[in-house]
C-alpha cells in the first residue's frame, strides 16, 4: 500500500535540486533570458552601436553566485550573438564569461556590510569592464583578422562596458536590488 501523506510526497524537482538550487537556476535562466533579449537592441552611435548586455551581465555578476553568473554572462552572450550577429559569439563566450565570473568572485569573496559593499563592487565591475575591453579588442582582432578593425572599437567597447557598470550599480544599489535580492534568498 502506498504511504500518500503530504509530508512524505516529494516532487521530482524538489528530490533532485534543493529549493536554493531551483532559485539560483531560476534566476540564472531569467538573466540569461534578458541578456539574450537585451543583445538584440542596440543604441545606435557613430560608427556603431551599444548594447545593454553589460548592464545584465554585471548585475548578474553581483547578485549570484560565480558559477551561474559566469553561465548568464558567457552563455547568454554566446546566445544573443548566435541569435543576431554569430560573428563574434565565441569571443562573447569567453570574454563576457571570464567578465562576470571575476566580478562575482571579487564581490562575493568580500561581501559584507552595505558601506564596504560598494566601493568593492565598483571596483570589480571596473575590472569586468577591463576585461570586457581587452577581450573584445584581442577576439575582433582575430576574427576579422585586422588590428585596425579592433583598436577602432575600443572607445565603444569602453562606453558599452561603462553603461553597464553604471546601469548595474544603479539598479543593485539605488534601486535596492541588492536588498531585494537579499530577502529572497531567505525565504
Amino acid at each position: 500500500m502506498l504511504n500518500t501523506s503530504t509530508a512524505t510526497q516529494k516532487t521530482a524537482a524538489s528530490v533532485a535540486l534543493g529549493s536554493d538550487q531551483i532559485r539560483t537556476l531560476a534566476l540564472g535562466g531569467m538573466f540569461m533570458a534578458m541578456n539574450i533579449a537585451v543583445s538584440s537592441y542596440g543604441i545606435p552611435v557613430p560608427g556603431g552601436h551599444l548594447y545593454l548586455c553589460d548592464a545584465v551581465i554585471c548585475t548578474a555578476a553581483i547578485l549570484l553566485a560565480p558559477f551561474p553568473a559566469m553561465l548568464v554572462g558567457g552563455i547568454g552572450a554566446f546566445l544573443g550573438d548566435m541569435i543576431f550577429y554569430p560573428a563574434p559569439m565565441f569571443v562573447s563566450l569567453a570574454t563576457h564569461g571570464l567578465q562576470a565570473l571575476v566580478i562575482s568572485l571579487l564581490v562575493h569573496r568580500k561581501a559584507g556590510e552595505q558601506r564596504k559593499r560598494f566601493p568593492l563592487t565598483l571596483l570589480a565591475t571596473l575590472i569586468g569592464a577591463l576585461i570586457m575591453v581587452i577581450g573584445y579588442t584581442l577576439g575582433k582582432a582575430f576574427v576579422y583578422g585586422s588590428r585596425e578593425t579592433a583598436i577602432i572599437g575600443i572607445p565603444y567597447e569602453a562606453a558599452q562596458s561603462l553603461l553597464g557598470v553604471v546601469l548595474s550599480l544603479f539598479l543593485c544599489f539605488k534601486c535596492g536590488l541588492i536588498e531585494r535580492f537579499e530577502k529572497l534568498k531567505e525565504r
